[in-house]
């Protein structure tokens, strides 16, 4: 019997999770995309802090254009907070989505914005 959405998800997130950890100098930077937003954590799991955040919801973005165009001003935005924040490189958590669409454009945003993957 095929899995859900949900539960096919939870699985290969709990696979990628098995195999990565972020710490203070080289924070996990986790991605969670819903239908209509999407949101990025820099996170420290040694001792379990969220270091820094940003979303699509913030107040300066501009709702126009295509979501992927957002995602990937999400990406730059999200790559000057951790700049700021003093953090140059992550290890990039994809949470169980694929690579493609809105969570690659937001990669690629980050990318241009400075961080290394």
């Amino acid at each position: 019997m095929a899995a859900t959405k949900q539960a096919r998800r939870t699985r290969i997130k709990a696979s990628i999770r098995k195999k990565i950890e972020g710490t203070a100098d080289r924070p996990r930077m986790s991605v969670f995309r819903s239908n209509k937003e999407i949101y990025v954590q820099f996170i420290d799991d040694v001792s379990g802090k969220t270091i820094s955040s940003t979303s699509s919801q913030d107040k300066e973005f501009d709702t126009k254009g295509s979501k992927i165009e957002l995602a990937t001003v999400v990406g730059k935005n999200a790559a000057e907070k951790a700049k700021a924040a003093g953090i140059s490189q992550v290890i990039f958590d994809r949470n169980g989505y694929l690579y493609h669409g809105r969570v690659k454009a937001l990669a690629e945003g980050a990318r241009e914005g400075g961080l290394k993957f």
